[in-house]
């Protein structure tokens, strides 16, 4: 018997990221969006020979072609609530110093199911943070303070 796949729900997740010194640090996150890979479409205009119509005359056919053209990834947002950690503020200013070669990180996303079991793990590699940003400040306000830190990466693949 063919068991039908599982819908997995969305807030069931564990984004692993190791920082230096630190193992999965501060990897609790309320949002995670942008996991995007797509490939550009490359089209091609020719025109062939083509016999029309009863006079047997010869004209043109436009014929147009896609093919698979490069592959690019989308910036991953990061969310949370923001704590006393430095971590992504010194990774972000350590790659603004110019240190981003020995400062590219690999990410896993891990999706589980009902169960509590990893169903599905994608990993992108070669990231690097490429801005830091904090919610508004409000002293009225009674919200949580958010940190979002926005994440190039070179290299996206499902690997479970």
């Amino acid at each position: 018997m063919v068991q039908a796949p599982e819908i997995l729900t969305a807030h069931r997740f564990y984004l692993g990221l190791t920082l230096d010194g630190q193992k999965d640090a501060d990897c609790y996150f309320l949002e995670c969006q942008g996991f995007k890979r797509t490939q550009d479409a490359i089209e091609i205009c020719e025109v062939t020979s083509q016999t029309w119509g009863a006079s047997g005359q010869s004209k043109g056919l436009v014929v147009r072609t896609k093919l698979p053209g490069n592959v690019k990834s989308g910036n991953l947002t990061l969310r949370r609530g923001m704590t006393n950690s430095t971590d992504f503020w010194q990774w972000f200013e350590d790659v603004q110093n110019g240190k981003w070669a020995k400062k590219r990180k690999l990410v896993a996303l891990s999706i589980y199911n009902q169960g509590n079991e990893e169903v599905a793990r994608f990993e992108l590699a070669g990231a690097w943070p490429t801005s830091y940003k904090i919610a508004d400040v409000n002293a009225r306000s009674t919200d949580i303070e958010i940190e979002e830190v926005e994440i190039a990466f070179e290299e996206f693949k499902r690997v479970k």
